[in-house]
C-alpha cells in the first residue's frame, strides 16, 4: 500500500508545478510586452522567445534565490507539508484574481506572503526570520526604482548617442537589437523566478525527510527539481498571459523598438544583480519601473500615472491578501485533517 505521506508530498510537488506554471502564464507579460508592443515579434513566436530563455536560464544561474527561500525567510522547523500546501494555493489564488483582472503583480511576493501567511497559521510569527525579509521588502520599492533609474539613464544615452541618426535607421537597428534584450531580460525572469518553486520543493522534501525519520544536515536542491521548475515556468509562459501583455505593453506608456531594448536591458541588468545576491526581487516590479523610467524620458505626462498607481496598489496589497488566504487554507487544511 502507498505511503500516504509520500502520496501527499507528489501532490504538493504538482502544486508547487502548477503554481511555477501560473508564475509564468502570469509573468509571460513581463517578458514579450514590449517586444509585442513595438512589432518586433508577433505574440506567438515572442512567447516562445521567452519560454526558450526561461528554461536556459537553469543553466546559468547560481541557486541563491532558491536558497533564500528554502531557508531565508521561515524556519524550517515551523514547515510542515500542510504549510507549503496552503502557502501555494494562496499564492495560485492571488495570481488568478490579478491575472483575471489584468494587473501585473508580483508571482513571488505571492509565494513568499503565502509562505508566510501559512506559517504563522501554524506556529505564530516565531516562525518568521525577520531579517530575510528585510532585503524581500526593500527590493519590493528598490528593484522599480533601479529599473527606473537605468532604464531612464539608457534611454537618455542612447537618445543623446543617435541623435543626429535618421529615425528610420534607429528604428530599424533597434529592432534587431530589442531581440537581445528581450531574450536577457526572460534569461533573468527565468533565473529569478524559477527559484522561488525550486526552494519550495527543496523545503517539503527536507521536511517529509525528517517527517521519516532520515534527520537530513541541510536542505539540499537535486537536479530533477531544476529541471522540473525551469520546465513549468517555461510552459507557463509559452501559455501566454494576453490580459496583462496589454496593461504592460501599452497603457503605461507607448513604445518605439529604442524604448523596448532600453526598458528590457535595464530590468535585465537589474534582475542579474539580485539573482547573483540571492534577493528573490518581483520581475515585475523591475521591468515596470523600467518602462516608466523610459516613459519619462519624453515627459512625465507620457506615463499614464493612473494606470501605474493602480499597479502599486496591486503590488502592495500582495503579500497581505496572498498571506491571508493561506492561512484561511492551512486553518481549512487542519480542520479537514482533524475531522
Amino acid at each position: 500500500m502507498p505511503n500516504p505521506m509520500l502520496l501527499l508530498v507528489i501532490g504538493i510537488v504538482i502544486v508547487a508545478l502548477i503554481f511555477d506554471f501560473f508564475n509564468g502564464f502570469h509573468d509571460a507579460a513581463n517578458s514579450i510586452a514590449t517586444v509585442v508592443s513595438t512589432r518586433v515579434l508577433t505574440p506567438g513566436l515572442a512567447v516562445v522567445w521567452a519560454a526558450f530563455f526561461n528554461f536556459a536560464a537553469a543553466f546559468i544561474f547560481p541557486l541563491n534565490v532558491a536558497k533564500t527561500i528554502g531557508k531565508g525567510l521561515i524556519h524550517p522547523d515551523s514547515v510542515t507539508e500542510y504549510v507549503l500546501l496552503a502557502a501555494l494555493i494562496g499564492a495560485i489564488a492571488w495570481d488568478i484574481i490579478t491575472w483575471y483582472f489584468g494587473l501585473p503583480t508580483s508571482s513571488s511576493h505571492a509565494i513568499m506572503g503565502g509562505y508566510a501567511g501559512a506559517a504563522i497559521a501554524h506556529v505564530g510569527f516565531g516562525s518568521i526570520i525577520y531579517r530575510g525579509w528585510t532585503e524581500t521588502i526593500l527590493s519590493m520599492f528598490i528593484s522599480p526604482v533601479i529599473g527606473l533609474i537605468i532604464g531612464f539613464i539608457l534611454m537618455t544615452a542612447v537618445s543623446w548617442i543617435f541623435q543626429h541618426a535618421h529615425p528610420g535607421r534607429v528604428d530599424k537597428y533597434f529592432r534587431k537589437a530589442q531581440l537581445v534584450s528581450a531574450g536577457l531580460y526572460s534569461l533573468g525572469h527565468g533565473g529569478n523566478d524559477a527559484q522561488k518553486t525550486i526552494g519550495i520543493i527543496a523545503i517539503l522534501i527536507f521536511t517529509y525527510q525528517k517527517s521519516i525519520g532520515q534527520n537530513p544536515q541541510d536542505i539540499h536542491v537535486h537536479f530533477w527539481m531544476e529541471l522540473a521548475c525551469y520546465a513549468a515556468i517555461a510552459l507557463g509562459t509559452l501559455s501566454g498571459g494576453w490580459r496583462i501583455v496589454k496593461t504592460m505593453g501599452s497603457k503605461i506608456t507607448k513604445l518605439k523598438p529604442v524604448g523596448g531594448f532600453c526598458a528590457e536591458s535595464a530590468a535585465a541588468l537589474t534582475l542579474f544583480g539580485n539573482s547573483y545576491l540571492g534577493i528573490p526581487v518581483s520581475t515585475t516590479h523591475t521591468i515596470t519601473g523600467a518602462i516608466m523610467g523610459v516613459g519619462s524620458t519624453h515627459r512625465l505626462s507620457a506615463v499614464r500615472w493612473g494606470v501605474a498607481t493602480r499597479i502599486v496598489w496591486a503590488w502592495v496589497l500582495t503579500i497581505p491578501a496572498s498571506a491571508l488566504v493561506a492561512a484561511f487554507t492551512y486553518y481549512l487544511l487542519r480542520l479537514f485533517i482533524k475531522g
